[in-house]
């Protein structure tokens, strides 16, 4: 068994997935995190690049799907409306029922999944643990010491990645 702490891709920013990428990867639904994977913390609105990007993905049939543990249900509804896309928040990564949800509410299978976000000990074991593969992204930013330390504390998982280069 490979070690649900290390991502199977790395990726520097989510414009790496492409409907290209996740075609070849057989990707029909993203889950997505809000926080410094979509947006920076406290921005409750997507960037227009955002939602060109989630408008692409689903001109090609790939349902982009947020899976946030941030605890404010307005600042989520927002973004994700804001992006056209449906939501889960407060959904208490690690564990594997957030995603789940996502997954019975996109009616897809775990294999079709892929799961984007910056922690480790969120977003890549949260998914592994729902049997969904994971890519882990490039923080948006590392604003604070608290992040800058969480992302060094996750260094040693980041180097095992089998894909650093990206969705291969």
């Amino acid at each position: 068994m490979t070690n649900p702490l290390v991502p199977d891709y790395f990726i520097h920013s989510i414009f790496e997935c492409t409907p290209e990428a996740l075609g070849r990867l057989g990707v029909r639904v993203l889950l997505a995190d809000l926080d410094n994977t979509l947006a920076r913390y406290r921005e409750w609105d997507p960037s227009e690049a955002v939602r060109r990007w989630r408008e692409e993905l689903e001109g090609a049939g790939i349902t982009v799907f947020i899976v946030s543990n941030g605890r404010k249900p307005r600042r989520s509804r927002r973004f994700a409306e804001g992006l056209g896309a449906d939501f889960l928040h407060h959904a208490g990564k690690p564990r594997p029922g957030a995603f789940h949800r996502a997954l019975e509410r996109t009616g897809r299978r775990a294999e079709e999944a892929l799961m984007v976000g910056d922690q480790i000990f969120t977003d890549i074991w949260g998914a592994h643990n729902a049997g969904i593969r994971a890519a882990l992204v490039r923080p948006v930013a590392l604003d604070n010491a608290f992040r800058r330390l969480r992302y060094w504390v996750e260094t040693p998982f980041r180097t095992r990645c089998p894909h650093p280069e990206g969705l291969a």
